[in-house]
């Protein structure tokens, strides 16, 4: 069966002033997209990945082709970029996912300070990640291009939480160049009802 690309499920002007309208339509429609068609060829000139679930792609991302590595990273990673997201609702994180989170950074303030870094500090494209990783906790970390912490070729695996993505594309007809401003806004469209259910599942 051929991988597609899921509706986004709020409006293209759900996340404004966050992300406008006409940046959630180009990057959902268009590149979103892209990747999705780009993959869907590459499965179907390739008979021994015929069958196997998009998770099973990423996860041997390192010992197939870079166009699977990329296309399925870059579906995978939008297919979760756009969930992590939801309209501003001013909370917070709560519960377990609250509490590991002061654990591990102090405050929320203190995981936006170094989640912030990170999709600062990633040179060129690429994505800032919360990660539960097994016997550590919550990490924070970033990946190039459309890695994720799913693929055996990540520095640092694990189940992921959060995930931004600091492709210019993702914010650039809003801020231009200023990702720094691009980051600390993100935080206003947090869906953390969904990260909270990544992080149970991540336990």
């Amino acid at each position: 069966m051929a991988f597609s690309v899921a509706p986004l499920p709020y409006d293209y002007a759900a996340l404004e002033p966050t992300i406008d309208a006409a940046t959630m339509k180009l990057h959902h429609d268009k590149h979103h997209q892209t990747y999705v068609d780009n993959l869907n060829k590459a499965v179907e000139g390739d008979p021994s990945l015929g069958g196997k679930s998009l998770e099973e792609l990423v996860a041997s991302a390192g010992a197939g082709s870079k166009v699977v590595r990329n296309n399925g990273g870059g579906h995978w990673n939008h297919s979760f970029f756009w969930e992590i997201m939801a309209p501003a609702s001013g909370k917070g994180p709560e519960g377990e996912l609250a509490q590991a989170i002061d654990s591990a950074f102090g405050s929320l303030d203190g995981l936006k300070e170094k989640f912030n870094a990170a999709g600062a500090g990633q040179f060129g494209s690429g994505w800032a990640w919360l990660v539960a990783v097994p016997g550590q906790g919550l990490v924070v970390t970033s990946t190039p291009n459309q890695d994720n912490p799913l693929m055996d070729v990540a520095e640092v695996k694990g189940t992921p939480i959060l995930g931004n993505d600091v492709w210019e594309h993702a914010y650039y007809l809003t801020y231009n160049n200023r990702r720094a401003d691009y980051l600390k806004a993100w935080w206003d469209v947090v869906n953390w009802d969904k990260a909270a259910e990544h992080f149970a599942s991540a336990k």
